[in-house]
């Protein structure tokens, strides 16, 4: 599943398209994807004009002059694609309609975003802008690990006590938004930090030093375009390039890129989750 990184960019990448302009004509092409689309959503969306486009944890959000807020999760499969608008130095006319097009805006001077989702994990909604953080899906949600409200004392202080495994309590979306395993297991490594220790005996010390980590491997993969791995995309269609740096995830087996260690990257299951890390480096 899409993790901050990918979401940030295929926000970023249908930005352009959208910003400012007016959605012509919305076409949904089915009742439903992951859950109902909300009522009348073809004329909640057409005629309105797109104030601004803004990302909580792994949620596109299309705030729009009705007052209303397009939520948009991506799921396993979904993909945001633009067409019929320059990206760049890149102009991408418009595809024949493909089989999993199951939401396609129309935006004023000729773009078009469409949704695909081959496995229908994705999600749409509508909520008043004013009320969005009292969203059943976003209202939970921890601080943004981007943000000025998740530093040093803060991460400390959600740990203290807890039983849990270090890879489990980042995963926890109310503690930290938008982290997944990839990036999870990431910054594990480059702390040095056994994904099996118990958040709450990691040292206050140690704790702290998770958070400019944090910081840095998202900022690396933000740059990256994401990472691709199965069914991601950017808006245009291209990879994200994230994963040619993977220094332990989805390398079981392979040597660690550590200077002296060499060790075997091991794999185990925590939650149903793979979690990838070096046995030597990480205790």
């Amino acid at each position: 599943m899409p993790e901050l990184p990918e979401v940030e960019t295929v926000k970023a990448g249908i930005a352009p398209a959208m910003t400012g302009k007016v959605i012509v004509q919305a076409d949904v092409n089915r009742p439903d994807l992951r859950w109902p689309f909300p009522d009348n959503m073809v004329d909640r969306l057409t005629g309105r004009r797109v104030l601004g486009l803004r990302r909580r944890s792994k949620y596109i959000l299309v705030d729009l002059d009705s007052g209303e807020t397009l939520l948009i999760h991506l799921g396993m499969s979904g993909r945001m694609l633009v067409s019929g608008a320059s990206q760049g130095a890149f102009y991408r006319p418009h595809p024949a309609p493909a089989k999993h097009d199951h939401v396609v805006l129309h935006m004023e001077g000729g773009a078009r975003i469409t949704f695909n989702d081959a496995r229908r994990f994705g999600a749409m909604d509508l909520m008043p802008t004013a009320a969005q953080e009292d969203h059943w899906l976003i209202r939970d949600i921890g601080p943004e690990p981007l943000g000025n409200t998740f530093h040093e004392d803060y991460l400390i202080d959600r740990f203290k006590g807890r039983n849990t495994p270090i890879k489990s309590a980042l995963l926890d979306q109310r503690i930290v938004a938008g982290l997944g395993n990839i990036y999870v297991c990431e910054v594990l490594f480059r702390a040095g930090i056994n994904p099996r220790r118990k958040a709450g005996q990691i040292s206050a010390r140690r704790v702290a030093a998770l958070v400019p980590l944090i910081r840095e491997v998202l900022q690396e993969a933000i740059a990256a375009g994401g990472s691709s791995l199965r069914d991601y995309r950017q808006s245009d269609g291209e990879l994200g390039y994230f994963q040619h740096g993977f220094q332990v995830y989805d390398r079981e087996g392979a040597a660690c890129v550590t200077d002296g260690c060499g060790k075997p990257i091991q794999r185990i299951v925590q939650s149903g989750r793979s979690s990838f890390f070096c046995a030597q480096c990480q205790r």
